[in-house]
């Protein structure tokens, strides 16, 4: 199956290639630009180091996305998705995280019309 062409990168004047929107070095900025700007500093602080560290381990014990599997699917998981938000007081244990892939935490956020509304 053939792949999508490359397009250039976003970052004004910058004429490298990328599959994505930046290329590597202007994700990054990109990346702390939206960081220390745009992003809420309520949820900033809520997925500091400490969830970091939390997620990895989650990852490491819960490798397979559970939507998929009960779909009789095998496929990585990615994401550690908060059963009840953290937003809304949901903690980080074992018990109120769920392991996805991408495709699936994109497709339940939509589905719960979480997708394009101010959280």
């Amino acid at each position: 199956m053939p792949y999508k062409p490359k397009r250039p990168c976003s970052h004004p004047g910058c004429p490298r290639l990328t599959e994505g929107r930046y290329c590597a070095e202007h994700a990054k900025e990109a990346a702390r630009t939206y960081e220390r700007h745009q992003r809420d500093p309520e949820t900033h602080k809520r997925y500091g180091h400490t969830w970091r560290k939390v997620r990895k381990a989650f990852l490491a014990e819960h490798p397979f996305c559970v939507l998929c599997r009960r779909h009789g699917k095998l496929k990585e998981a990615t994401v550690a998705h908060h059963i009840k938000a953290a937003r809304h007081g949901g903690a980080d244990d074992e018990e109120n995280l769920m392991a996805l892939c991408n495709s699936c935490h994109s497709a339940l956020h939509a589905r719960q019309g979480e997708r394009w509304r101010n959280q």
